[in-house]
């Protein structure tokens, strides 16, 4: 039971640490935004504090990824090789800043909001 709950633990320390450099943030943008210490953000991706629901779900809303996701569920990783993900990251490269948070907003409302 404990080594479930340590593993657990590193499944969503990996997550969120994955979800923030998918986001483009560093620990300490991250922790501005969140209204927490840097070395709160370090601990919470080392696995070594317990991060509450109310945390997840901030984290998931900053990260624009599902508390779901950061919990463990679905796929690890995505395909880098998989041809129609490379053609979206080629035609998203080439937008304006605004335009991709659009794009971003437009992608987590078709997976439910990213929640």
């Amino acid at each position: 039971m404990m080594a479930e709950i340590e593993d657990m633990r590193a499944i969503i320390a990996s997550r969120i640490r994955k979800a923030r450099e998918m986001a483009g943030l560093s620990q300490g943008q991250a922790a501005k935004k969140l209204g927490l210490h840097r070395p709160s953000i370090t601990e919470a991706e080392a696995g070594n504090r317990k991060v509450s629901a109310e945390e997840i779900a901030k984290f998931a809303e900053l990260y624009k990824v599902s508390t779901s996701w950061l919990l463990g569920e679905g796929e690890d990783q995505i395909d880098p090789n998989d041809s129609k993900l490379q053609l979206a990251a080629r035609e998203m490269k080439k937008l304006k800043p605004e335009d991709l948070d659009t794009v971003l907003a437009v992608i987590a409302s078709i997976r439910g909001g990213g929640k």
